[in-house]
């Protein structure tokens, strides 16, 4: 099993303002598309156990109410390189 990597997961909630999370709960984009895809599906929320909220220093875990959520981004990168959301 390949080591996880650290992705950025974008989200902007409903009438707030974005949210980033970096995060090693994942092997790859896909898997973490999927994992929110299924958690926004299922009605609940997505937990990540290994997770920074924006550039906080120190890992902890990170519940998102998906059913807040009208979009979301995963990057390897974060800035404004990773484009608009869709």
């Amino acid at each position: 099993m390949p080591d996880n990597i650290v992705l950025i997961l974008r989200f902007h909630p409903i009438g707030g303002e974005d949210v980033s999370v970096v995060c090693r709960d994942f092997t790859d984009e896909n898997e973490a598309l999927e994992s929110v895809a299924h958690a926004i599906d299922e009605h609940r929320s997505l937990v990540l156990n290994e997770a920074r909220y924006e550039r906080e220093p120190d890992e902890t875990g990170v519940v998102i109410n998906m059913a807040n959520v009208v979009s979301m981004r995963v990057s390897r990168t974060d800035g404004a390189a990773t484009g608009q959301y869709l």
